[in-house]
């Protein structure tokens, strides 16, 4: 019998308007909808922004997924002036020193790209899970994104992390090896670390920071808050359909 939380997943991703494209961080989560994506032949692109300062287990996935599924996932890098600029102003790990610093180098390295990776598109497709954290405690299945005007899927958001990891058990898919060693959530090497017992999820991204409100500006609008339209477009689907 089909698993009704995957079988949702694949409804949610028959319903992406095209040209679509999943953003993936080459995440647990990110994984398993490149499997789906992968296994019924869907037409959604697959891209990664590699921010120049990933860990080499993040990288070796672009590698075996390309093996693997046969995508071709696409790389968009930083604006080399950019990062170089910064890194003369302020120096390379600059964002140790406090919040703002941190944004722009965030802003650098992975929002910029990201407006170059999704241009032509009229819908991106995330990882983001309810369970991530409070800031997506009340994250939809699809909403609109104003700032790149275009629709944006979130099709494992009443996901458990629980979910995530049966399904990539069940299905033998590829995951980053740094899970194995206690991390939980992925990002720059430099701005990650293992989560401790008892630890939340995201407690290893930017650990040095308040832990309140850590993002790194993927989802935000350029005055910090979370891209959410209350009264979005709502998809064919209900809610209930997209649950466990």
């Amino acid at each position: 019998m089909a698993d009704p939380a995957v079988s949702a997943l694949l409804e949610v991703l028959q319903a992406v308007p095209g040209p679509a494209a999943l953003a993936s961080s080459l995440s647990a989560e990110d994984m398993v909808i490149t499997d789906v994506i992968a296994r019924h032949q869907l037409p959604i692109g697959v891209f990664v922004l590699d921010t120049g300062r990933l860990h080499g287990d993040t990288l070796v996935l672009i590698e075996r997924i390309r093996k693997v599924y046969g995508i071709d996932v696409a790389v968009y890098a930083p604006d080399a002036h950019a990062v170089a600029d910064y890194v003369r102003a302020y120096g390379r790990d600059a964002f140790y020193q406090g919040v703002e610093l941190r944004k722009r180098c965030c802003a650098i390295r992975k929002v910029e790209p990201l407006s170059r990776a999704l241009a032509g598109k009229r819908a991106w497709i995330t990882g983001q899970r309810r369970g991530h954290g409070e800031l997506r405690a009340e994250l939809p299945v699809r909403e609109h994104d104003a700032v790149h005007g275009l629709e944006k899927f979130n099709p494992l958001a009443s996901w458990s992390e629980a979910q995530v990891w049966q399904y990539l058990r069940d299905n033998r898919v590829p995951y980053n090896r740094l899970h194995d060693q206690g991390y939980r959530s992925i990002g720059c090497a430099p701005c990650t670390r293992p989560v401790q017992p008892g630890e939340d999820l995201r407690a290893g991204r930017w650990w040095w920071e308040p832990a309140a409100g850590k993002e790194c500006g993927l989802h935000l609008t350029p005055d910090g808050r979370l891209v959410r339209a209350k009264n979005g477009v709502r998809p064919h689907f209900s809610e209930s359909e997209v649950t466990s």
